[in-house]
């Protein structure tokens, strides 16, 4: 295992391409160990880690301020590494086929980088042959090298789950793989170096790739199956949380609740497996249906805030309307792909423009995304109805009496309260007398 032992006696490196939520916990967990160069397009970020700061908060600006790495946007740097781990989004275009263009990007900049005896790693997320199928080819054009020959690649599928503290990098178990069986040796070492829970050996890159997809679709399917029970239990007038914890009693309860689905995971992964299962001529019922009953939650949602500031007595084209917060889930500043946005998509098509806070969001960065700007919490004042949409702590912190100064001085009977992630308890709800609904 030359590559693994070059690494440990820091003969050579390890390059990180792609510093966002996946790439940069796996460049600090490893620069503990060996050298390690972090490489990202994005000068502004860069600037920022080289600064100490953590814009993903994932982990800390402390640990930025102390690691060794070798950050930057020169990809020449890459020449020097011989393990890469290539870790960019991989998105979905509008009509929801996968959008490549990162990944593609990606592995052209490195062939035209890639040094002999480099082993490639990747950690995107992708529907199984597209590492051997799209990414290799690039890499052997763009290198001018022989994969199998002169490099070796690999699949191990990235399990982060940004803004957990609990679930982190080094005690989720990894999946690895590799082309052949010493390929798939070295890489499992090096992912040893930092994976306390160990790691599990995948017969083949597919599997990997398909292991991912599958862990995936398989949390969305259990959400949408929750979300149509909501969509259900508000005709029939039962609040779906007191139907949850009932349910929850039973020893085999999942403990899924209805909220939306967003975020560059499990709003965007199904969909790569619909895709290749479709050009192969097998259409998907049971994950496709999911994933259109997740999408369809913000416009639930927001015909929901419509119908409760009716049978409030507001007018709907004047109601003032506040949601708290934006990003695709609690504690964590990302907001791609967002379902909070269908929310206030749908509004505006009632004449409704919401004000919206969110303490972990990125002013600029929503701005530029979606062309919103963000209001302060303390700017939140005299609305008509609140939507706790997101569960920060800043949030759930917040009493009745907290929430109740963002509404306009009215009668409680007035002001319409809808809490998405069941923040509230029902008996304080009820007893307030507010005009409430919960998902």
């Amino acid at each position: 295992m030359q590559n693994f032992k070059n690494l440990i006696e820091k003969r050579t490196s390890l390059a990180v391409i792609g510093l966002g939520y996946v790439g940069m916990p796996l460049a600090i967990a490893f620069a503990d160990h060996i050298n390690v160069t972090g490489f990202d397009l994005n000068k502004e970020k860069i600037s920022l880690y080289k600064s100490g700061i953590d814009p993903t908060n994932e982990v800390g600006n402390e640990k930025i301020q102390k690691t060794t790495i070798n950050f930057t946007t020169d990809e020449q740097q890459l020449q020097y590494a011989s393990f890469h781990i290539i870790a960019v989004p991989t998105p979905i275009n509008q009509d929801k086929t996968p959008d490549f263009g990162p990944i593609i990007g990606a592995s052209t900049i490195l062939g035209r980088n890639l040094a002999p005896g480099s082993i490639i790693v990747y950690e995107s997320t992708v529907y199984p042959g597209v590492t051997e199928d799209i990414c290799i080819p690039i890499l052997e054009k763009e290198s001018g090298l022989t994969c199998g020959i002169d490099f070796k690649v690999g699949y191990s599928p990235e399990r982060i789950n940004p803004g957990d503290k609990i679930h982190r990098l080094e005690n989720i178990k990894k999946i690895v793989s590799g082309m052949d069986q010493e390929t798939l040796n070295e890489i499992a070492s090096v992912y040893e170096l930092i994976i306390k829970a160990g790691v599990y050996r995948a017969s083949s890159i597919k599997v990997a790739e398909a292991a991912k997809v599958a862990e995936n679709s398989q949390r969305d399917i259990n959400i949408a199956f929750m979300n149509e029970l909501a969509m259900a239990f508000d005709k029939m007038k039962i609040d779906t949380n007191e139907v949850v914890d009932a349910m929850n009693t039973k020893w085999n309860a999942l403990g899924f609740r209805p909220g939306l689905v967003g975020g560059h995971c499990i709003g965007v992964d199904p969909y790569y497996f619909v895709y290749e299962a479709e050009k192969l001529g097998y259409h998907s019922q049971i994950i496709l249906s999911g994933r259109q009953i997740n999408d369809g939650m913000g416009t639930f949602i927001a015909d929901a805030i419509i119908k409760q500031l009716v049978l409030a007595g507001k007018k709907v084209i004047d109601a003032k309307v506040a949601i708290l917060g934006i990003t695709f889930k609690e504690n964590c500043p990302d907001v791609r792909n967002s379902k909070v946005i269908d929310i206030v998509k749908r509004l505006k098509e009632y004449g409704i423009s919401p004000d919206i806070t969110d303490p972990w969001a990125d002013i600029i960065e929503v701005k530029n995304e979606y062309n919103i700007d963000l209001k302060q919490l303390n700017d939140i004042k005299n609305v008509d109805c609140l939507v706790l949409a997101v569960a920060h702590d800043e949030f759930k912190i917040m009493n009745l009496l907290d929430m109740d100064n963002l509404f306009k001085p009215l009668p409680n009977s007035e002001k319409v309260f809808i809490d998405l992630k069941n923040i509230c308890s029902l008996s304080e709800l009820t007893s307030s007398g507010y005009n409430f609904w919960r998902l």
